[in-house]
């Protein structure tokens, strides 16, 4: 019997709607129950379940007792491959500048229109921290990481690499400077300061802090920056 293929998704469909669970699931506050995830995929249930039981058996995504979905311990794997280098030589320098500076310190890479966080570390033996979970994601025009990788490229080499963004004002000054800033953009109250990483054959990184009141002098977090993303920039020689 010839299947009715007008009722089947195409194989790039099915992918991408995975994809799209797992991008969901990624930003859930909580687990979610597979109607919720069914209903923010915008598909029926059914389809969701087919989907849910292929990711489930690569270890994508688990299920609780009743029922939740929640993204799985197969994704840490996967994650471990991405910019191996830049998180590798990244990561001592996120851990001394969190527990110095008392704030949480990141790396965020450009994808396209948007900085997504690489890796984060936040301070040991302190109050409430500002938290940028790996993975999320703002607009590459917005804030102190974006600026700082627009700060990377000169306003003509931005343009003509991404002629639909425009080249912030603040990306000049923040390539005189050094280190870009800014404040209530990606998360209100809160302020962020960050500085290029150049990555040998890809685009450029931002290693950034954010913070909501700064117990430093900004220069001195900024100068402690600029040092520790030079020292990153030496490991990937």
């Amino acid at each position: 019997m010839t299947p009715n293929t007008g009722t089947q998704a195409s194989p790039s469909q099915t992918l991408s709607r995975g994809i799209r669970a797992l991008e969901i699931l990624a930003d859930a506050a909580e687990p979610l129950t597979i109607a919720e995830l069914a209903d923010a995929m915008g598909v029926h249930r059914s389809v969701a379940y087919r989907i849910l039981r292929t990711l489930e058996d690569h270890s994508l995504l688990v299920r609780d007792d009743g029922g939740r979905v929640q993204p799985g311990p197969g994704l840490a794997v996967l994650a471990r491959g991405v910019a191996r280098n830049l998180q590798t030589a990244a990561l001592p320098e996120l851990t001394q500048l969190a527990n110095t500076l008392a704030m949480s310190a990141f790396i965020a890479v450009w994808d396209r229109e948007d900085c997504v966080t690489l890796v984060t570390v936040d301070p040991r033996h302190t109050g409430p921290a500002v938290v940028q979970h790996p993975g999320s994601r703002h607009p590459v025009s917005a804030g102190a990481p974006g600026i700082a990788i627009q700060s990377a490229h000169s306003e003509q080499d931005w343009h003509r690499l991404v002629p639909g963004i425009p080249y912030r004002p603040e990306a000049a000054e923040a390539r005189r400077l050094g280190f870009a800033a800014s404040h209530d953009e990606v998360i209100p109250g809160v302020s962020s300061l960050a500085v290029p990483v150049r990555v040998p054959g890809g685009r450029p990184a931002a290693l950034a802090v954010v913070y909501i009141r700064a117990a430093q002098d900004p220069d001195e977090v900024a100068a402690a920056l600029v040092a520790a993303g030079k020292r990153i920039e030496a490991q990937l020689g």
